[in-house]
């Protein structure tokens, strides 16, 4: 029989589903046919007014955290509704934390692999009491009614889909007795430990300072071509569908919990623990905080035309005076993307100031993301701004849109960083570039050199370095661990900088903004994108994605060779840029400058060329950039003095900068400044990435 626990947990289960109009048929019964939740479990979850998402992967859960062993024992129902067009004969569970159960998984031998020799012996020698695991204990099929549950536990097996490591434990196989059909729910119970690590991933403990992510067993995704489940990867992150949590999450009294959803009255148990609840409809994961010391702050946003959001904001207690900076770049990101993409729904957001050497700042999750600042951060630099905007950021293009991150992360960290950096212009314009000392403890702020702003090619320098390194419609979980960032991140953001740069920004927004709309609370694909791209631009991209995205090839134009000569001329001349006939006299002298502008990189982009003549007279031509050099000659009275090719820096990806222009004018101390300060804003970029 179901234990009474159990019960419980199945019957908040059936409530959250029945009452959102889901289905909780058993897998042997047509759908419709479950049996109503009984009515207290009903009236203990609040309506939703909207249903966003399909919702078709609900978790109840009870969860009880003993810090005394860093232990977590848990036990949930998970309610799964086929919505594809065949049937499955198995469910696929996420077993995370496994990656980190001992240096053999394949996420920790993909970060061995590409680790410095002092990060790798670093690894190697970590306490066997940094590790952590997760352990299921039970699987069992359960229904509505008194059908006694069967037992699957026997069958749920480890597989190694990727890469055959019979060591990796981070995906487990549960076999299913009976197939199920497309439309039809079965209910899942798993009872489970945890063992907590010390932090890998932005997950695990630093003290008594918890941060909880990817903690449950979390069934995968089943799509029309089979599941799409891989294993923890070190150059990936997650995938999950959408559905309605309902988390009870058993702590010692008097600590402090965060979680994803909205906090419901906590109960006291009589024995030293508090529970929390925390109920979400449509998202896809759930992740919690907990300490004693946490410092709580709350603020409302509010912007005309967008929806209000309670933000809760847990600090460390070194940090309380940030709190007002944590406010605004999270209302920052709040606003502009709301402004610019669709607004932010849930009404409430949790933000996470971790504690110091935990390795858990920059992380997201739904409704709830870790931030990240030092006791001494300067206002005008960028921390906690930048990281802040970037993970609230998050909850719209990982959050709502939430694409297939083990295959097509660009989808989601690309057009965030792009988000991110025109976010943090319109909050901070102007900011500063700081160094820091001591381990990382004093800031040196260098108020000659600002910040490179978004536009500038934000992520060039890692781009650069590591722009052969992978073709980013290859799937994620495959790319090279050292440097999937530059392809995910930086080479994402910089693209969509050119497109804006190529369309304008109102035409980007709107195709941003359109391809929100139709896909918020789904899973798009690169195709959905692209076709929207082409639709709202009124253009054929399809050349440049199959540039940026189906291919390695990296681009670089530049000018050759400029030479501007006297000579004499018969018939048609240029002045001033236009074409003038003089007949079969002579003219006189003339000068014939002549440019050999050259595609050095393999990559095609139609690009300007301008050229630059004595009296400030200036002459723009158009290249289509397909040949590997092209000849232009301009015959005019004035002596041509420069050139240079993409001189509105529409393509922010070319790789090399330098070989960009010529000129035949000294330019003496203004030269040597103009290269100083270039290769200055360069190093800056590069100690930052």
């Amino acid at each position: 029989m179901v234990k009474p626990g159990i019960r419980r947990v199945l019957a908040s289960a059936l409530a959250v589903t029945a009452w959102y109009g889901l289905s909780t048929t058993p897998r042997a019964q047509p759908a419709g046919a479950a049996a109503p939740a009984p009515a207290a479990a009903r009236e203990a979850v609040a309506p939703a007014t909207v249903v966003r998402s399909p919702r078709n992967a609900n978790y109840s859960i009870d969860a009880s955290l003993d810090p005394r062993t860093r232990t977590i024992s848990g036990r949930g129902v998970i309610t799964w509704r086929n919505v594809t067009s065949h049937d499955t004969s198995e469910l696929r569970l996420h077993l995370y934390w496994n990656a980190f159960k001992n240096t053999r998984s394949t996420f920790l031998q993909e970060r061995l692999r590409a680790a410095s020799p002092a990060d790798r012996r670093a690894l190697l020698t970590r306490p066997l009491d940094d590790f952590g695991h997760t352990t299921i204990s039970a699987v069992r099929l359960v229904g509505a009614g008194a059908a006694p549950p069967v037992d699957l536990t026997s069958g749920v097996h480890a597989i190694q889909p990727d890469d055959g490591n019979a060591d990796d434990e981070t995906l487990v196989r549960v076999p299913l007795p009976a197939p199920v059909g497309p439309g039809q729910t079965v209910n899942v119970e798993v009872e489970w430990t945890a063992r907590v690590p010390r932090t890998f991933a932005r997950t695990g403990v630093v003290g008594n300072y918890y941060f909880v992510g990817q903690w449950f067993p979390k069934v995968a995704v089943l799509g029309e071509r089979g599941w799409i489940s891989h294993q923890f990867h070190a150059s990936t992150e997650f995938f999950s569908d959408f559905g309605v949590y309902d988390v009870r999450l058993r702590v010692p009294s008097g600590w402090v919990v965060g979680a994803t959803g909205l906090a419901q009255p906590p109960r006291e148990n009589g024995d030293g623990t508090t529970t929390h609840r925390f109920l979400q409809e449509d998202v896809h994961d759930f992740a919690w905080t907990t300490s004693p010391d946490y410092v709580v702050r709350e603020q409302r946003f509010e912007h005309a035309g967008l929806p209000p959001v309670d933000m809760r904001l847990l600090l460390q207690p070194e940090h309380e005076s940030q709190a007002d900076r944590y406010f605004a770049a999270t209302g920052a990101a709040l606003r502009y993307y709301g402004e610019w993409f669709g607004a932010y729904p849930y009404g409430h957001i949790t933000v996470i100031d971790p504690a110091w050497q935990s390795g858990t700042g920059g992380m997201e999750y739904p409704t709830l993301f870790t931030g990240g600042t030092r006791w001494l951060s300067p206002r005008t630099t960028s921390q906690p701004e930048g990281v802040t905007i970037h993970e609230a950021g998050h909850q719209f293009w990982y959050g709502m849109v939430a694409t297939n991150e083990f295959e097509h992360a660009w989808m989601d960290e690309g057009f965030n960083s792009f988000s991110t950096s025109r976010a943090l212009d319109e909050l901070m314009p102007v900011r500063f570039h700081s160094e820091r000392f001591f381990g990382g403890f004093l800031p040196w702020v260098i108020d000659d050199i600002t910040q490179p702003r978004a536009t500038d090619g934000n992520g060039w320098p890692r781009y650069r370095r590591d722009a052969k390194s992978d073709i980013p419609s290859t799937p994620s979980w495959r790319y090279w661990p050292g440097t999937s960032a530059s392809i995910t991140y930086s080479k994402t953001a910089l693209w969509l900088h050119t497109l804006e740069r190529m369309l304008g920004w109102q035409t980007l927004q709107r195709v941003l903004s359109t391809y929100f709309e139709r896909y918020a609370f789904h899973h798009p694909s690169p195709e959905q994108f692209f076709a929207v791209a082409n639709e709202v631009s009124g253009q054929d991209l399809t050349w440049f994605f199959d540039e940026v995205v189906g291919s390695a090839d990296v681009f670089d134009y530049g000018v050759d060779r400029l030479t501007s000569a006297r000579r004499t001329v018969r018939g048609i001349v240029d002045r001033d840029g236009k074409k003038v006939a003089v007949g079969a006299e002579p003219l006189g002298d003339v000068y014939e400058t002549q440019v050999v502008a050259r595609r050095y990189g393999e990559a095609i982009f139609p690009v300007d060329l301008l050229v630059r003549f004595e009296g400030g007279s200036e002459q723009r031509v158009r290249w289509d950039g397909r040949d590997r050099w092209r000849l232009f000659t301009f015959d005019r009275q004035a002596q041509g003095i420069s050139a240079e090719v993409d001189p509105d820096r529409v393509l922010l990806l070319d790789t090399n900068f330098t070989n960009n222009s010529r000129t035949l004018a000294p330019q003496g101390r203004a030269a040597a400044t103009k290269w100083s300060l270039r290769w200055m804003v360069w190093l800056q970029d590069l100690l930052l990435a």
